[in-house]
């Protein structure tokens, strides 16, 4: 009862103090992992610098968004200090979530220029694989964001156990039951709502066809759908086989051990949300020198919001 009524008081509030930010004709989510932006150092990794602060509030700024999920956020502090720095370039994203989890180093948060109607994110999710019981490292983020005066658009976002191996278990199954736990907090919500509008976002830390990668997306009428942004390059050719995406370009990380590109981030819409898809909208950045921000690119879709 008390959270309905808080949520009454804040769309109430958007609609008569900020008629702006509720109204838009179309609206941007992007997601970035933005490697390790901490402002102090912790036991593992190193405060990053003003010159790679710089570049990813760059990156930032050039997509211009409205919804940005973060990947490898470091304390509120740093998110914090990354508002002030976006605001005081002309990006106002006033409403802040910051999701920990297991990994005490780096996390995953979000910065909206929607308010946050309800916050449901998961922060001590965890599942049991060989007998073990173990916890989600970064937790999973779940917003629902009040986009316009009759649009509320449900925000997942992710950060998967990465390919570097660890002494617990298998970094692919680790990484496997991680998406797994995921799908099911989607599944819970389209189990309320089949005609839900929800986006789920992230660094999935694999490729498309990979199990952990197709668990999340699923199967059937609740099958997500896949953005695929690409660069803005001028590509524009279907792929001579029809089963296949085009060939445009559309690496999301660069990992430096294998000298490899590949995309493993992600933008998936809802059946729902996937018909107010603009497609021509919808890019993964590219920027000169980009990988002094980040080992990953940012990326980018729009949808309508009426």
């Amino acid at each position: 009862m008390r959270q309905n009524k808080l949520s009454a008081i804040l769309l109430g509030a958007c609609l008569l103090l900020a008629p702006r930010m509720c109204q838009s004709a179309s609206f941007r989510v992007a997601t970035y992992n933005l490697e390790s932006y901490l402002d102090q150092a912790t036991e593992t990794r190193r405060p990053k610098t003003s010159e790679s602060r710089a570049k990813n509030q760059e990156s930032i700024l050039a997509l211009k968004p409205d919804v940005l999920a973060l990947q490898e956020m470091g304390s509120p502090s740093a998110l914090a200090e990354l508002q002030a720095s976006l605001k005081a370039a002309g990006l106002d994203l006033p409403f802040s979530a910051h999701v920990t989890g297991f990994d005490t180093n780096i996390f995953v948060a979000v910065l909206s220029r929607f308010p946050i109607l309800q916050n449901h994110s998961h922060t001590n999710a965890d599942f049991l694989l060989n007998g073990r019981r173990h916890r989600v490292s970064r937790g999973f983020a779940e917003l629902d964001l009040q986009v316009s005066s009759n649009l509320v658009v449900t925000l997942f976002s992710a950060h998967l156990k990465s390919k570097r191996a660890v002494a617990i278990a298998d970094e692919a199954e680790l990484r496997i039951e991680e998406a797994k736990l995921l799908r099911e907090k989607i599944d819970a919500r389209l189990a309320t709502d089949p005609a839900a509008n929800i986006v789920v976002v992230g660094d999935f830390n694999d490729t498309k066809d990979s199990p952990s990668t197709r668990a999340i997306v699923g199967r059937g009428k609740t099958k997500l759908v896949d953005t695929r942004p690409a660069e803005r390059n001028g590509d524009n050719q279907p792929n001579p086989n029809p089963a296949w995406e085009p060939k445009s370009i559309t690496w999301t990380h660069y990992f430096g051990k294998e000298d490899s590109y590949s995309r493993i981030d992600y933008i998936l819409a809802s059946p729902a949300l996937a018909r107010r898809w603009v497609t021509n909208d919808t890019c993964v950045l590219t920027l000169p020198n980009w990988a002094v921000g980040s080992d990953h690119r940012p990326i980018l879709a729009t949808f309508q919001a009426d």
